[in-house]
């Protein structure tokens, strides 16, 4: 059964029919009635590509996550999720890990499906800009990055303060008496780049001696966290603080720090970043860099809605981050 079908059935024409179905224009009230009546008969459902091409939109969006098992991504992702559907979107989840190679497939397909706009969440996708053959795929509808900045047409930005958490964290570190201090982050991601920067800026500006080997490499996961420690010690590194870009490459930093006899915050205080549930399950807990993942989901998903409404967005949004204290640092 099609919108042919009905028409005919119902005894009126096809612009009727399609004006009944999407609630648009005045129908006399009798031949409402009879084409309500066949679509109820029959439990018509009309296609959403059809309805699409009437309406100049797929009612669906999509967001792009390099990893969902991270907490704040996960948290964002969720998020955007719930915003959307309150609207009637339906959403598209794509978790594309760390390769362009794999996030130019999903772009591909995304320009294919034709959504009406996407989320981007993970630092790869600022990359993106030295890949003008995948950019050039995703100007058919507004971007959102969140924590990501690419300066084309048609993209827009959440973004982190990400200096002010850094100095937040050393700056309690030293009040802490702290006075070797090292930060491990993943250095080939633009996050953690940002953070290098941000963590040598701080450590000046506060007075601190700071030089580049006090930034280390170091993967994200626990066990990523547990071989860098390690690697510190067996090395003979010398520290006192230690800064993790994120939570659960932290706890896998404190497990190796208590197996070397090293005590949590006596010998060695210890922050990361992000401030989900996992950091409430170590002990002592953890003292994080709260980034804010549901106000930065929230924030995208009400941009990007906003442009989709045709509502201009007021520039670049920032979101500031907090430091929770918890026993980690004493």
């Amino acid at each position: 059964m099609n919108i042919y079908d009905i028409a005919a059935e119902a005894g009126v024409s096809i612009s009727t029919v399609s004006r009944v179905m999407n609630h648009k224009g005045n129908v006399n009230p009798e031949m409402k009635k009879r084409i309500e009546e066949v679509l109820n008969k029959y439990d018509y459902k009309p296609s959403a590509i059809a309805r699409g091409m009437v309406s100049k939109t797929m009612k669906t969006i999509a967001v792009l996550a390099t990893d969902i098992r991270i907490p704040q991504f996960a948290g964002q992702v969720y998020t955007v999720e719930q915003e959307f559907s309150r609207e009637g979107y339906n959403v598209m989840v794509c978790n594309t890990g760390e390769n362009i190679e794999d996030c130019a497939k999903y772009i591909n397909t995304l320009s294919q499906k034709q959504v009406d706009g996407i989320v981007a969440i993970g630092s790869i996708f600022s990359r993106l800009t030295d890949h003008p053959e995948i950019t050039s795929k995703m100007r058919w509808s507004p971007v959102v990055m969140a924590n990501g900045k690419i300066d084309l047409p048609n993209f827009y930005s959440v973004l982190l303060n990400e200096q002010a958490g850094m100095m937040a964290g050393i700056r309690l570190l030293a009040e802490k008496g702290r006075k070797r201090i090292c930060l491990l982050c993943d250095l080939e991601t633009n996050f953690g780049a940002r953070l290098k920067a941000g963590f040598l800026n701080a450590l000046k500006d506060l007075k601190i001696d700071g030089k580049d080997n006090q930034v280390l490499a170091c993967k994200n996961g626990m066990e990523a966290g547990a071989q860098a420690v390690r690697r510190m010690i067996d090395g003979g590194c010398l520290f006192d603080g230690l800064i993790f870009d994120g939570e659960i490459t932290a706890i896998g930093g404190m497990k190796a720090l208590r197996k070397a006899g090293l005590r949590i915050p006596e010998d060695v205080a210890v922050i990361g970043w992000g401030d989900s549930i996992s950091a409430l399950t170590c002990q002592p807990e953890l003292t994080t860099v709260d980034v804010k993942a549901e106000q930065m989901g929230t924030m995208c998903a009400r941009l990007l809605y906003g442009i989709l409404e045709n509502r201009v967005p007021q520039g670049t949004m920032m979101i500031e981050p907090e430091i929770v204290v918890r026993g980690s640092t004493g």
